[in-house]
């Protein structure tokens, strides 16, 4: 499993490089990127979750205004949110040089804006438990001092800047120190870390639900990383070859 990670590092430095030599991207080729991740980071973060807006009807929640017809107010507000969360993560990408607990919470509170007022940007106070898993999230009681702890540890920095992201995503969700939206806070964390090295963001394909919730439960109960890092090695790998695609 680790000389399938090492394949993949190295094919993802490859294809970074000929991004970078890429650079800088036109105004145009920037424009139709912000929008393919727009629409599928935001439909497919949220499929994840059993938002049933197809990839169309997102896109035109959210780049259109339009309202679904058969759809509840809860999807459509979740689609409109985590596109307010991908613009606010956007537009610190060069501005803070440091992960903090401001920020995620800031983001959390983006993801469930209107739909729970109460929890949004609000560590829990109840225990809770994962539907399906055998992992049991730490007690509420332990949750800030666990992402102070967490967050310090994303800051050290020195990780191969996919693995670094992809650790940030795992430990959040570990934690999972929020009532709802975890996952889509996390996703979106990993993001704003690819971003700042220069890195696209990693779409997690709902195609790939179950391998992705199933290998984060192997880690969470046995310590094995291997298969969460190839699934997001292989998400990260895509989008590049996506970028490289429309930049050429």
């Amino acid at each position: 499993m680790e000389d399938n990670i090492k394949r993949l590092l190295d094919k993802l430095a490859a294809h970074k490089k000929k991004l970078d030599a890429l650079r800088p991207f036109s105004k145009g080729v920037m424009a139709k990127l912000k929008e393919y991740y727009d629409v599928e980071g935001t439909y497919n973060s949220n499929a994840i979750e059993g938002n049933t807006l197809s990839l169309g009807e997102t896109k035109l929640v959210i780049l259109d205004g339009v309202t679904i017809g058969g759809k509840s107010v809860r999807e459509h507000l979740e689609a409109i949110n985590h596109k307010k969360a991908i613009d606010y993560l956007e537009s610190i990408v060069g501005q803070t040089p440091q992960i903090s607990e401001e920020l995620i919470l800031e983001v959390h509170k983006l993801i469930l804006r209107e739909i729970d007022d109460e929890n949004a940007g609000k560590y829990r106070d109840k225990k809770v438990h994962l539907s399906g898993s055998r992992y049991l999230p730490p007690d509420p009681q332990v949750v800030p001092l666990k992402m102070r702890e967490f967050i310090a540890q994303i800051n050290q920095g020195g990780k191969q800047p996919v693995i670094a992201a992809a650790d940030a995503h795992y430990g959040l969700v570990t934690i999972h120190p929020f009532i709802d939206g975890n996952g889509r806070t996390a996703r979106l964390l990993m993001n704003l870390l690819l971003l700042r090295t220069g890195y696209p963001p990693a779409i997690v394909p709902v195609s790939r639900r179950e391998e992705y919730i199933k290998s984060l439960e192997k880690a969470q109960t046995t310590g094995e990383m291997a298969s969460y890092y190839i699934l997001i090695c292989e998400c990260a790998e895509y989008s590049l070859a996506q970028y490289i695609r429309a930049v050429e």
